[in-house]
């Protein structure tokens, strides 16, 4: 699999219904910046506001994997997670017109195989992967559930359910590698058991599903009348119960296709840790709430790694802004303009660089034998990086300003002294609504993460004299 990030050739479009909701669902995965992830867009509501795919915003894992954040949903999310990162897409926006990502045939097989026909685009950008160094565990003991990974050169996954039935027995389910997943792992459907299917239809789920979306697993003998009632629930006829234990509706892709189908959903569920995997999989009886913990396990262990920035700069890379387009764009004046150059900017990023050098003002004062820039004017040369990116689509953002409302969770990791560069990252937490601006914000020297906070800001137009 490549070494750098990838992304789609183009957009790809699908049509279908959600499982549970029943809806009618429109769904296009697009091509992403690098370094952005997989996000959803809900372009039904109002903003069209973005949800990233990653674990903290997992909220229910009953019959799918539900991601939301600030009251938006998308539910049922797993298989075309694990198609997109299955067939090696890094940075993709999937724009949705309805709360559940459609269930297609019940497996991942139609979004691969759409991918890999379309073609995906190697980007700039190195892919960043997680490398476990020791031994990982989650376990649910009272349940039988057990997830754990071990350090290891690539990524793979191992499977065993085991769900004391006398049709599906022990199952095994194995994946070496991604390269695997398309063949052997995207086609396999989800499956039910027959005695499921009725709570489930009363507590208004599966609205959506039928028997062409799932493998159906009857464990008892059922009468005739009940095969006839099943007949009319889902308006089929010539139902009948196989000697295998399993309803007429479809024949198996493979013998084990329920273990294979648990370990689509694992990698679904595990793209969830926002970052590719070096290490092992072993799972017995995994599930989505097992799933979605251990990757909110990986997410915690990721960032006490440490942030790194996003974008890579050379010293001959020529500024999208330089530094008469920043004055230009902001109202900030020498001594307190604090951004030299911006590096890079789209509608939700901007790095932007600061030279610090001995001849600031501040350093006369602050300290004079021991030199150290001051963390409120790193936070307000964030701010000032952040202003360029929220003026960035303002026909005349010279008449235009941005105010401070609120800065939160300000964090300062290490000094920044003469000599020093400072590069401010800076990303849209929401869409811009009624001039208020809420960012993520970040300073780094190199590697280094210097400082950190998430400012919010009001766009005001400027007062003619």
């Amino acid at each position: 699999m490549s070494q750098k990030q990838q992304t789609l050739s183009r957009e790809i479009a699908f049509a279908g219904k959600g499982l549970h909701t029943g809806a009618r669902v429109n769904m296009t995965l697009c091509p992403a910046e690098e370094n952005t992830g997989i996000r959803f867009r809900r372009i039904d509501l109002e903003g069209e506001p973005v949800v990233e795919a990653l674990a903290e915003y997992v909220t229910d894992t009953s019959r799918g994997t539900t991601i939301e954040k600030n009251g938006v949903k998308i539910c049922t999310i797993e298989h075309v997670m694990a198609a997109l990162w299955g067939c090696g897409i890094d940075n993709a926006l999937v724009r949705i017109d309805a709360p559940e990502v459609p269930i297609m045939d019940g497996s991942a097989r139609e979004y691969a195989a759409a991918i890999l026909e379309a073609g995906v685009v190697e980007q700039n950008a190195e892919r960043e992967y997680y490398v476990i160094r020791e031994t990982t565990r989650y376990t649910v003991p009272e349940k039988g559930v057990e997830i754990t990974v071990y350090p290891d050169e690539g990524f793979g996954i191992d499977v065993h359910i085991d769900y004391n039935s006398k049709v599906l027995g022990n199952q095994y389910a194995k994946m070496d590698s991604l390269d695997q997943f398309a063949s052997g792992v995207a086609p396999c459907r989800t499956f039910v058991f027959l005695h499921e299917l009725e709570p489930l239809l009363k507590n208004n789920l599966i609205r959506g599903g039928d028997l062409d979306n799932a493998i159906v697993v009857v464990e008892n003998k059922v009468s005739p009348e009940e095969v006839d009632r099943l007949a009319a629930l889902f308006d089929k006829k010539d139902i009948r119960v196989e000697s295998s234990g399993l309803l007429n509706n479809l024949e198996l892709r493979f013998l084990n296709e329920p273990a294979r189908h648990k370990l689509l959903d694992m990698v679904g569920d595990l793209a969830l840790a926002g970052r590719r995997i070096k290490g092992k999989v072993v799972a017995s009886k995994p599930g989505h709430y097992a799933n979605t913990e251990f990757a909110k396990m990986l997410r915690k262990s990721i960032k006490r790694e440490g942030v790194r920035p996003r974008f890579r700069f050379g010293l001959n890379d020529e500024p999208v802004y330089d530094i008469n387009q920043v004055r230009a764009t902001l109202p900030h004046r020498p001594p307190f303009l604090l951004v030299d150059k911006i590096m890079h900017i789209d509608d939700s990023h901007v790095a932007g660089i600061k030279n610090v050098t001995m001849n600031e003002p501040f350093f006369v004062g602050h300290f004079p034998s021991e030199p150290v820039m001051p963390g409120v004017l790193i936070v307000e040369a964030m701010a000032q990086c952040g202003g360029i990116l929220a003026l960035h689509n303002v026909e005349d953002p010279e008449n235009y300003s941005t105010y401070f409302m609120k800065i939160d969770g300000v964090k300062f990791k290490r000094k920044v002294v003469p000599g020093d560069t400072l590069q401010f990252e800076l990303r849209l937490l929401e869409p811009i609504r009624r001039g208020i601006v809420l960012m993520e914000a970040r300073a780094f020297v190199g590697e280094q993460l210097a400082t950190e906070a998430v400012l919010m800001a009001q766009i005001t137009k400027n007062k003619k004299n």
